[in-house]
């Protein structure tokens, strides 16, 4: 129970576009409303994408609605911005790694999960690759195919 996860957004739509090849396990800075927000579920990863800069990776397009519960009476700034980007935490090592490859490769770095671990936010990035649309249909009829499977043996049972 120590480090218990609680998925709260999954961008479905990263695994059907694009082929995964590597995940890693990212900590995202985040403000206090939006730790609240995000435990309440109010985020969207379908446009999110992570960008490497100066040596840090950011969270680009990552909608985290704003939390109305609170109270925004001590913040003499404008609200924040639901999409503004975000810093994530990894391992020196993994960002350089994960830069090269995107450098050398062509891929593409995407979000694909965010959970509550513990008591800390963090997101699960992969390594991607745009599939052409014959492998999507591939994958459809994978989908489907195993769909049907699981039908059948329900209906065997």
């Amino acid at each position: 129970m120590k480090n218990k996860i609680q998925t709260i957004s999954v961008n479905r739509k990263a695994r059907y576009n694009y082929q995964i090849s590597d995940t890693y396990e990212a900590g995202i800075v985040l403000t206090g409303h939006e730790i609240k927000a995000i435990r309440k579920g109010q985020v969207s990863l379908a446009e999110s994408f992570v960008r490497p800069e100066k040596g840090e990776l950011w969270l680009y397009n990552t909608h985290i609605a704003s939390y109305e519960s609170g109270s925004m009476a001590n913040n003499f700034n404008e609200p924040p911005n639901p999409t503004r980007k975000r810093k994530l935490l990894m391992h020196k090592r993994d960002i350089l790694k994960l830069n090269s490859k995107v450098m050398e490769k062509g891929l593409t770095i995407m979000a694909l999960k965010i959970y509550i671990k513990g008591h800390k936010a963090k997101a699960e990035i992969g390594l991607a690759k745009g599939k052409k649309s014959y492998d999507k249909r591939r994958s459809i009829m994978e989908r489907d195919l195993k769909r049907e499977t699981r039908n059948w043996e329900k209906r065997r049972r």
